[in-house]
């Protein structure tokens, strides 16, 4: 699989814990190009940073419409909501989150990792190699995912 990082901007990414991040390019630089899944980090204030990106909003609106694959963890899955992409669908996110937004039509579940069609919300840092192995299942299958998850020796 071939993996892109963007930012909002051409600065590095300061982490919910200190970590700084240095993208691959910016989000202009790759806002019209056709991707198979886009994954959202959580943590905040990062996640609060993508939800008032209207770039961002509209980037997950054409890849859903396109058949594309959504993922959020932690606190990201909010961005997802806010896009309009939870509505009928079950999800899940940090504790606090999903739960403290006004969504009635979103199922707000407490399992670790939810696959609901191409949308895929996970809790957080704890759950980040569950999640991980869901993406890889989504996009290349089952096989690969137990390939890669017998390396691990869980």
């Amino acid at each position: 699989m071939e993996v892109v990082t963007a930012g909002l901007d051409d600065q590095p990414v300061k982490a919910a814990r200190g970590l700084t991040l240095l993208p691959d390019t910016t989000l202009d630089a790759v806002v019209d190009e056709s991707f198979d899944m886009i994954v959202l980090p959580g943590g905040l204030p990062g996640a609060d940073y993508l939800d008032q990106d209207p770039r961002i909003h509209r980037l997950l609106q054409r890849l859903a419409g396109e058949g594309g694959y959504t993922a959020a963890i932690c606190a990201a899955p909010k961005v997802l909501a806010s896009a309009g992409l939870l509505e009928g669908r079950s999800a899940t996110s940090y504790p606090g989150v999903l739960d403290g937004m006004d969504l009635p039509g979103v199922d707000v579940d407490l399992r670790p990792v939810i696959a609901d069609g191409k949308v895929i919300t996970s809790r957080g840092p704890g759950t980040a190699m569950d999640f991980s192995l869901a993406l890889i299942e989504a996009l290349e299958g089952k096989a690969k995912r137990d390939e890669v998850e017998a390396g691990l020796v869980r």
